[in-house]
């Protein structure tokens, strides 16, 4: 006979011993979580590694690849401050091209900051008029119209004739050994412009190179004025730095003594003469 008040005992019972079971295994959780986390001591903390030590870096000097004499032409007198420096400059540079010649091209002030910062601009997009060390070329750009087009017209060339022939004339030789007397000042100038370390005279050979490099433009020039002042119409010579567009612009016959003369002039300055710079 079914016991209906049996089995509501062993039911209350059952739920009693689950009941009791579930609060010994919480129990016994919560233990482990307390000894883990709060009853041990904390664990001490790592000793923080020593700094790796980096070996120091050795000062190294610029190299120089085409050093100046050290004395040359032997004894000369000392030379003045860089901002002192024009009277002697203008003196030695009349006795190589002429007074004449000097006074009718040279711009007679801060000559040396004026030469070093037009050669080092040469090379790049733009040459700032205003520190160009010779006077402007008399006259206007020459231009002819032809069909639909504008071309740089022959008698633009001319223009250039009082310099070419200074130019010409110079003896490259006699030109490096004043450089190289004044050769102190140069380096100075050209470290006041931003170039603390480095040597003008491997410079002075990158921009020769440079303009070696013009291309011998034969035949008309296209020009085009897209602002004030006319540009070349074909975008490659447009491209090409300022110095190449001078001498572009100067034409091939002049550009050509130009750059006759700029290979006398490498060899006397460049200790390897053959050998082209490349930094």
């Amino acid at each position: 006979m079914w016991n209906m008040e049996s089995d509501v005992e062993d039911a209350f019972r059952k739920k009693v011993i689950i009941g009791s079971a579930v609060i010994v295994v919480l129990g016994i959780l919560g233990a482990i979580y307390y000894y883990k986390y709060y009853a041990q001591p904390p664990a001490a903390p790592k000793p923080a590694e020593p700094p790796k030590a980096v070996a120091p870096q050795e000062a190294t000097e610029p190299a120089v690849h085409n050093p100046v004499p050290a004395n040359p032409g032997g004894e000369s007198k000392p030379l003045p401050e860089l901002n002192a420096s024009d009277p002697d400059v203008r003196s030695a540079l009349s006795g190589l091209f002429g007074s004449k010649a000097v006074e009718q091209l040279l711009v007679p002030e801060h000559i040396v900051r004026h030469i070093v910062a037009t050669v080092d601009n040469l090379p790049r997009k733009k040459v700032a008029v205003e520190l160009r060390p010779v006077k402007p070329t008399p006259g206007t750009t020459v231009t002819v119209a032809q069909s639909d087009s504008v071309v740089l017209g022959a008698g633009n060339y001319e223009r250039y004739a009082p310099f070419i022939r200074i130019v010409q004339a110079t003896d490259a030789k006699a030109l490096s050994t004043v450089y190289f007397q004044l050769y102190p000042l140069f380096q100075q100038a050209y470290e006041n412009l931003g170039y603390p370390g480095q040597y003008f005279n491997d410079r002075l050979i990158e921009v020769i190179d440079d303009l070696l490099q013009a291309p011998d433009v034969q035949g008309p020039i296209a020009l085009r004025q897209p602002r004030v002042f006319f540009e070349y119409a074909d975008p490659k010579l447009e491209a090409r730095s300022a110095g190449q567009k001078l001498l572009i612009r100067m034409g091939p016959a002049n550009a050509a003594i130009i750059k006759a003369k700029l290979r006398e002039l490498r060899q006397a300055v460049a200790t390897r003469p053959d050998e082209p710079v490349n930094h």
